[in-house]
């Protein structure tokens, strides 16, 4: 019997007591709340993981302006374009969990490119940590103004009567500009050949100049051309007509089943103490909810939301399998 009970203490030896697991739970919750408590002391980094002047470089600078006010440092935004986003989302992933780098999370990094991409340097759903929603960006389907297109249904019989002569472009493989341009093209039953960009500034000026017939556009990329006649917009590929496009049909509306928005919010690396999660999403929804902001936002064909870091991370992943079937019947592939 004592070699008995010599053996069960020795097998306990080491292994935390319950009261052990609260106590260091409490410390570690402590830990948070005093990081907290003096955050932020030193300017915050925003990844943004795509080209400057794209959507998400335009939509990141209008929140990070007002968020420096409400936190009291800089926030600044950081362009990090490259393999459809996942060389800034790495950086991201692979940072401190102390509050002081952000990531500008979309459709394409933590939704979309799990079903693209054999590979990630990072997992979308573990290794960040979801703040709070910027806004939804439909697409907006332009053409050159030098073809002889009106409208959709004109656009189709175009595409058929000169096959393998219309290319439609993206900012790069599984954006929601790509996504959006090969579900178009399955729902009408026209092939279109897809060429990825990774400046979008260029992209824009080859569809200016008839080098790409059609783009599926984040609306805040090509409003300002757009109505400067510069492009000629044919539809939303939301669900709606937008304030910014009123005369401009959805989709749906044209006769093509199909919708795709884009959306935007800002993420940290996983670990970072709630209290500070907190503070950020506070002074993201304040910068969203002044006038001026939302205003700007929704001039650009974006809608403004807001949310939790709760409700925000719900949607990244009902939206990541949402699009897992999308992917598979448009074949789009990144590796």
């Amino acid at each position: 019997m004592p070699e008995k009970t010599e053996l069960a203490a020795t097998r306990g030896a080491g292994l935390p007591t319950r009261r052990a697991i609260l106590a260091g739970a409490a410390l570690l919750a402590a830990a948070g709340h005093a990081r907290a408590q003096g955050y932020p002391e030193r300017p915050i980094r925003f990844i943004v993981p795509g080209p400057a002047g794209g959507a998400g470089d335009v939509l990141s600078r209008l929140v990070a302006e007002p968020m420096s006010k409400t936190l009291g440092v800089p926030v600044v935004v950081e362009d990090r374009p490259g393999a459809g986003t996942n060389v800034g989302m790495a950086v991201v992933a692979a940072a401190a969990p102390d509050g002081y780098t952000l990531g500008l999370g979309s459709i394409a990094s933590n939704a979309v490119n799990r079903w693209l991409y054999r590979s990630l340097p990072f997992d979308p759903e573990r290794d960040f940590a979801p703040v709070g929603m910027i806004a939804l960006v439909p697409n907006l389907m332009v053409v050159p103004p030098q073809l002889p297109v009106r409208d959709v249904a004109e656009f189709i019989a175009y595409v058929k009567a000169h096959p393998g002569e219309v290319n439609f472009g993206s900012v790069g493989s599984g954006s929601s500009q790509h996504l959006a341009g090969a579900q178009f093209g399955q729902a009408v039953g026209v092939e279109m050949t897809h060429i990825p960009y990774t400046n979008s500034g260029q992209l824009n000026t080859d569809l200016m100049e008839n080098r790409v017939q059609v783009l599926f556009q984040s609306i805040s990329a090509v409003a300002e051309m757009a109505r400067a006649g510069h492009m000629r917009p044919l539809a939303v590929t939301g669900t709606q007509r937008l304030p910014a496009f009123p005369d401009v049909p959805t989709l749906q509306e044209a006769g093509v089943p199909i919708t795709s928005t884009g959306w935007f919010g800002i993420v940290t690396p996983a670990g970072v103490p709630a209290p500070i999660v907190e503070r950020l999403n506070a002074a993201l929804n304040a910068a969203l909810a002044d006038p001026a902001v939302s205003a700007r936002i929704v001039a650009l064909g974006s809608i403004p939301r807001a949310t939790t870091p709760t409700a925000f991370g719900a949607f990244m992943a009902a939206e990541t399998q949402r699009w897992r079937p999308v992917v598979l019947a448009t074949g789009a592939t990144a590796d």
